[in-house]
């Protein structure tokens, strides 16, 4: 039975909340990625139970048009964390319907299926008994574990099956560990990074105004300290703050901050990311692995990120990125990136690092599959 679960073509369900409708949305582009990705190999059948979107031909689609419809309308909504955040009755009242429709779903494919690869924590909780599952966690994930009773559910809904626990940052692998490490294995997967983004080449003009990117959805935790920080260094100055994201709480932007609302990823990878000195982002919200700074890493686009423990793990200090705490931290590290000899050494040190340590999808795909094979062979004893 090892050896069969070793090489035989496995069929895996993959189930996500959030999808995009193209290439150029940005919600949920990550899970087209990876599902593309997965879709690419001979020795999967992959198929996709989220909101609709286009497919790649190898992929085939588990939603009823009534749950693809349901999933759709969840996504435009903002997606269940963001309702627990603003209103609990109506989070919660989601997530019951969402676990409604997963279990019909479940139950619809589960005889066909090798094992389930869920992308949040909370979907697995219907999973039919028995059947492997792989979980990737991200920072939201993390959050929504601080929920009354979500471990315990979360424990009982794990025992008497194989599963792995994906985090995809080292950072979140001992609460992980702390929370479920009797009852699943715990393993930190990176995400990939679209080719694109390596074979970017910057073009900054280090003679005129210097041009800073923060690529986010706007809310108070994910801008931090951001204006506050920089209204002595932007405000007047030969300097431009340019912001990219959705506006999910309304902010007040001053006029020296230059928003421009969401941008698609070919937006930000062939105009904005080549003429830009670095990356900015001042977080305070729970994070996992921020896709855009190892998008802005294979790019060589420097870094300055605050000092939250997903950004700490990813950037080392003065090498791949910079990392600051304080007004004066920060203005430091605006100023040594404007330094052309600086901010080249640090943008190819970073896009070097992670290409050998993270790689493109194709490679994330790859650490997939091979838990995937542990899981099965490990059900089958």
């Amino acid at each position: 039975m090892e050896t069969s679960a070793a090489t035989r073509r496995l069929s895996v369900l993959l189930v996500a909340t959030s999808y995009p409708a193209n290439l150029g949305d940005w919600r949920g582009l990550f899970i087209r990625h990876l599902t593309d990705a997965l879709g690419r190999r001979s020795d999967l059948h992959v198929s996709l139970w989220a909101p609709p979107g286009e497919r790649a031909a190898a992929v085939t689609d588990a939603s009823m048009p009534d749950e693809s419809r349901w999933l759709g309308d969840l996504m435009q909504s903002g997606g269940i964390a963001h309702a627990l955040r603003n209103n609990r009755l109506r989070g919660g009242w989601l997530a019951l319907n969402l676990l409604r429709h997963l279990r019909r779903a479940y139950k619809r494919h589960a005889e066909q299926l090798d094992l389930l690869h869920c992308n949040w924590l909370q979907t697995m909780l219907p999973a039919p008994r028995k059947l492997p599952v792989l979980v990737t966690v991200l920072g939201t994930d993390m959050q929504l574990l601080k929920l009354p009773l979500m471990p315990a559910l979360l424990r009982r809904a794990m025992r008497r099956r194989p599963v792995t626990i994906c985090p995809n940052a080292d950072w979140m692998e001992a609460p992980l560990r702390t929370l479920f490490g009797k009852v699943a294995r715990v393993q930190t997967v990176p995400f990939g990074i679209d080719a694109a983004w390596f074979n970017l080449q910057r073009r900054v003009d280090f003679t005129a105004a210097s041009r800073w990117l923060v690529v986010s959805r706007l809310t108070r935790d994910k801008l931090g300290s951001l204006l506050e920080w920089g209204e002595p260094l932007f405000k007047d100055q030969l300097r431009e703050l340019h912001l990219f994201g959705p506006m999910q709480e309304q902010i007040d932007l001053p006029p020296w901050a230059h928003y421009h609302g969401p941008a698609t990823p070919a937006q930000l990878c062939e105009t904005w990311f080549p003429q830009a000195h670095g990356l900015i982002t001042l977080s305070r919200h729970s994070e996992g692995r921020p896709q855009v700074m190892l998008e802005a890493m294979a790019a060589g686009l420097p870094i300055i990120a605050s000092q939250l423990p997903a950004h700490a793990d990813l950037i080392s200090h003065g090498n791949t990125g910079l990392l600051c705490d304080s007004p004066t931290a920060y203005q430091a590290c605006i100023e040594r990136l404007e330094n052309p000899d600086q901010n080249q050494r640090i943008g190819a040190t970073a896009r070097a690092w992670v290409r050998a340590s993270i790689g493109t999808w194709d490679d994330c795909a790859t650490r997939y599959v091979t838990l995937y094979r542990k899981l099965v062979a490990e059900a089958a004893r």
